[in-house]
């Protein structure tokens, strides 16, 4: 009972030790993933909201094709008055484009730039940038695209990391099992010597 008692003590302290890196693992390459989700809304918005504060026309700045935020994985921007109002769009869903939580326009109003993951509806995710500008108009730039293959490629690494981890546990195991089972002998000798 003492042998079964001191593997399993020693399988527990090693298994607490692999979860925790299995752990950080996921976590930093989720975390990396989502970040870097928002690159390329970073220069749309920012580039977009130094325009409109030059003076150049929302139409101008805003592309006339159409994505399609439920099904599309291009980037969009859409632009907005001082008030929230929708100006212009190069996205709709479902027939319209939805309104930009006012949270964080008051957010963005104050720190001139926020990156968020946008749920308009269940089922849609948008890593989106909104940055605010000034200038003969003031107003708001949200770049958006859909993180679908983001969200796809954190499932799969998921996995992976479950499996690693399970495997991990298994093998953790299986090496303090054979290891008291070979070291145990010596060391009740040298106690009873």
């Amino acid at each position: 009972m003492k042998k079964l008692n001191r593997v399993l003590f020693v399988w527990f302290a090693l298994a607490a030790l692999a979860s925790a890196v299995c752990l950080l693992v996921y976590v930093v390459a989720q975390q990396t993933w989502r970040t870097s989700a928002n690159d390329p809304q970073i220069q749309l918005a920012r580039d977009a909201a130094a325009a409109l504060a030059a003076g150049r026309a929302v139409e101008t700045v805003v592309p006339r094709e159409s994505v399609d935020m439920e099904r599309s994985l291009a980037p969009f921007l859409i632009v907005l008055d001082a008030d929230g109002k929708v100006l212009a769009a190069s996205a709709s869903l479902r027939g319209s484009v939805p309104g930009v939580p006012k949270g964080v326009l008051d957010y963005v109003r104050d720190r001139g730039e926020d990156r968020i993951t946008w749920q308009p509806i269940g089922g849609v995710r948008i890593a989106s940038v909104v940055v605010s500008y000034s200038g003969a108009r003031s107003g708001y730039v949200l770049a958006g695209r859909s993180l679908e293959e983001t969200q796809h490629r954190v499932t799969q690494f998921g996995s992976l990391i479950g499996l690693a981890w399970a495997a991990t546990l298994v093998g953790l195991l299986v090496v303090v099992a054979a290891g008291n089972r070979i070291l145990a002998p010596a060391a009740d000798q040298n106690f009873s010597s």
